[in-house]
């Protein structure tokens, strides 16, 4: 299920690509660093083409993504000008989730048929590869921790139903049989706010560090020790959450 299942590495991909003339080699930036880990990207000297193109540097071996699944991956861009940041999610520990039934066309092509655990990279203007205004040229390199139904709430009842009066402050309504939860670690979770007697639309799947102030407070204590496939009730003062534990990357 999590992204971390290894990779399996794509063979002279680049020099391939330039063998055939498709793009030149003095143009493609190099990567290196485990899947995971904040990569490192040279980027040439040479003067980039303008037309978008998406290289996969490796094949993780986990569940493959599909249209219509949100992508969750941790990515790095940086601007080719002058190599500095862009955008990076490593540090935060907080991977974007991409909607694939509403993203661009370019992050389509580089994230269906991508097994959990793979490193795409994406080089062109900025303006397609970041979504932000502009022509410059951007180097994005997306490490694919997993990709996961929109509705990807435990198999039982819906995650909207209440089950009755939960005046603990932790309820286990489902034990689950996948791996332990601990703090600190980055799980993937559905979850729904409980408005009184009511319960508002899931949200979600996204990824949390599960460490205080990076989620609500009541979460760290609750789902510390709990296991992938769990659903909890939390209560805590002025609010209250049923979750759904689906991944733990």
């Amino acid at each position: 299920m999590g992204g971390r299942s290894g990779m399996a590495v794509v063979p002279a991909v680049l020099a391939l690509l330039a063998s055939c003339g498709l793009v030149a080699r003095d143009t493609v930036p190099a990567v290196s660093g485990a899947f995971g880990s904040r990569p490192v990207i040279s980027i040439p000297r040479a003067t980039p083409d303008s037309a978008p193109r998406m290289t996969v540097l490796s094949l993780g071996r986990g569940r493959t993504t599909v249209p219509g699944d949100v992508v969750l991956a941790d990515v790095e861009i940086r601007r080719w000008s002058d190599g500095l940041p862009y955008l990076s999610t490593y540090d935060a520990g907080q991977p974007v989730g991409v909607d694939l039934g509403s993203a661009s066309r370019l992050w389509r092509e580089a994230l269906v048929g991508r097994p959990a655990g793979s490193r795409v990279m994406l080089v062109g203007p900025a303006s397609q590869v970041s979504g932000s205004a502009g022509a410059e040229i951007v180097v994005a390199v997306f490490d694919v921790l997993g990709g996961y139904p929109p509705d990807a709430r435990l198999v039982g009842q819906d995650l909207t139903d209440l089950p009755g009066e939960l005046a603990a402050p932790v309820t286990t309504l489902i034990g689950g049989s996948g791996p332990v939860v601990t703090r600190g670690c980055r799980i993937v979770v559905q979850y729904a706010v409980i408005s009184g007697h009511a319960v508002d639309r899931p949200r979600g799947p996204t990824a949390v560090v599960l460490a205080p102030g990076a989620v609500p407070p009541g979460w760290v204590d609750a789902l510390a020790g709990q296991r992938v496939g769990s659903r909890v009730a939390v209560r805590t003062p002025g609010a209250g959450y049923l979750i759904d534990v689906i991944d733990r990357l």
